[in-house]
């Protein structure tokens, strides 16, 4: 019999990836239209929740739409069912189709939009281009019998705790002895009711990226034997890797600028882009932001990228990187496209029971003529 998925377990999976709390403050990010309080039937990942989009997701049966775009993001004063966006709302509602947007939280996470981009173009070292701050990081330490320490282990070191630097697994255990009595209304693992018990134990210490907390208790619980688990919580000082916006990394030869250009048309599926600078010039350290980064030229330029890919380069930002030195390529806004097969993978990793697609819809506003 197949497990039934709340939309709320797939927003608490999203989450997991990105956290809501990365997204920037003017962002609306999260539950757009619908209820999380329903079965999922068929999921559908796209990049923006256009009418078009909408119409497929009827057409397939879907009822949660998975969109990097945010549908609503300024307060709605009416919903007119004469203009593109009020006959969206209304075919959402009128179908009872779910919106759930990740945007700049998925931008600046650790596995999305801007990682998967440096995976696209197989860029190596791979490091954050605009630190905003460093993830926070907690102690968890759970007691757990012997019989099950390396059952509880591997369990939460996959859902990804105890990582540090390149080291995964990275626990510390303690030895001792607990105690407990079970009452009426139990039924424990060990033990019997109404009788003090004394069970040889081990703390297991670890670190957790509060981000991930969540996942890394459910995964925790269900590895550990006892009914009720017993586990501390400690909140450290430590700083955790940073996170932010953009990525730079390294190619793994060096080529000249328009070999590179030629290399990105065919990995991002794009028939145009726009470059600025010696298409002559050898490239080896790049810059990318998916979306409009053309504000970051200076961070670029700083962290030693002697090319940087974003969208939505305007005619003077385009001349202040070319005067720097900086090579700018622009393959368009729609390059972010590559989080739908990111997001799905991401997706079927953790729920095998959901009917998980792709929208065809293409939503790249410009053609090129």
């Amino acid at each position: 019999m197949k497990q039934q998925i709340m939309m709320n377990d797939v927003f608490k999976i999203i989450e997991d990836l990105a956290p809501k709390s990365l997204a920037y403050e003017w962002d609306n990010v999260g539950l757009q239209i619908g209820s999380a309080n329903k079965p999922v039937k068929k999921i559908m990942i796209t990049l923006d929740v256009l009418e078009r989009v909408v119409d497929e997701a009827i057409e397939k049966d879907v009822n949660l739409i998975i969109a990097h775009h945010p549908l609503l993001f300024k307060p709605l004063k009416q919903v007119n069912y004469d203009s593109p966006s009020g006959r969206i709302l209304q075919k959402l509602i009128k179908y009872d189709i779910t919106v759930y947007a990740a945007h700049t939280n998925l931008d600046v996470a650790s596995g999305g939009v801007n990682d998967t981009l440096c995976s696209v173009l197989d860029l190596q070292s791979r490091r954050v281009l605009l630190d905003e701050k460093a993830k926070k990081l907690l102690k968890l330490a759970i007691y757990v019998p012997n019989t099950h320490e390396e059952q509880v282990r591997e369990a939460i070191s996959e859902a990804g705790a105890g990582h540090i630097g390149e080291y995964s697994h990275c626990t510390f255990k303690t030895q001792g002895q607990g105690t407990f009595k079970p009452l009426d209304g139990t039924n424990p693992f060990i033990g019997t009711k109404g009788k003090l018990e004394y069970v040889d134990e081990v703390k297991l210490e670890t670190i957790v990226p509060e981000g991930i907390l969540s996942a890394v208790l459910k995964e925790m619980e269900k590895a550990h034997p006892y009914e009720e688990v017993a586990y501390d919580i400690f909140p450290l000082e430590n700083e955790g890797d940073r996170i932010g916006i953009g990525r730079i990394g390294e190619l793994d030869r060096t080529m000249t600028l328009e070999e590179f250009c030629k290399m990105i048309k065919v990995k991002l599926e794009v028939s145009q882009l726009r470059v600025t600078g010696d298409l002559s010039k050898p490239v080896k350290t790049v810059a990318v932001l998916g979306g409009s980064g053309e504000k970051y030229i200076h961070q670029a330029k700083k962290k030693g990228a002697d090319v940087y890919i974003t969208g939505d380069m305007t005619f003077h930002t385009a001349q202040d990187a070319w005067q720097m030195g900086l090579a700018v390529i622009d393959p368009g806004h729609y390059m972010e496209k590559v989080m739908k097969q990111s997001v799905k993978a991401y997706l079927e990793e953790k729920l095998h029971d959901v009917n998980i697609i792709l929208s065809n819809t293409n939503t790249d506003p410009f053609q090129f003529i």
